[in-house]
């Protein structure tokens, strides 16, 4: 069973960041704030929440060694080469969120699930039952001869 929490929830950190422009190209960007980088895993692959649906997204050090999220794609393998449809660019153009305006970043599960909203608004995330940290506690578990319990 997936558990929910809203945005208003004590345990999701929220950070105004900016759509900023990616280069040349002029699609948007969320632009981490530098004195919030440490919540987000640089050259890692999270889940986005983009209007109530889990996308993936890549966590990229920018030319300045600035955080970014360049796009949300619909699987990890299209994230890893930001390749696809950008469902970044589809969010922006049907929320009105334009280049150099202010989003809200929520982190969710801390190195895994992150969402993106339109300031003054709240939502609801799905935090999976299962997360990284659970994998890895079974897989100790099987290396150690089981439960102790």
């Amino acid at each position: 069973m997936t558990d929910r929490v809203s945005s208003e929830n004590a345990s999701v950190e929220t950070v105004r960041a900016t759509l900023a422009s990616a280069g040349a190209t002029g699609r948007p960007r969320i632009a981490v704030p530098e004195e919030t980088a440490e919540q987000f895993p640089a050259d890692e692959l999270v889940t986005l929440v983009l209007g109530g649906t889990v996308y993936h997204a890549r966590v990229d050090v920018a030319l300045d060694d600035s955080l970014e999220i360049r796009g949300a794609y619909d699987n990890r393998r299209l994230a890893r080469e930001a390749d696809g449809e950008n469902r970044l660019v589809e969010w922006a153009k049907n929320e009105g969120v334009d280049v150099g305006r202010s989003v809200l970043l929520d982190t969710v599960v801390e190195g895994e699930r992150y969402g993106v909203r339109k300031p003054g608004e709240t939502t609801v995330y799905e935090v999976p039952e299962t997360t990284v940290n659970t994998s890895l506690d079974r897989i100790a578990q099987s290396l150690d001869g089981g439960d102790d319990e």
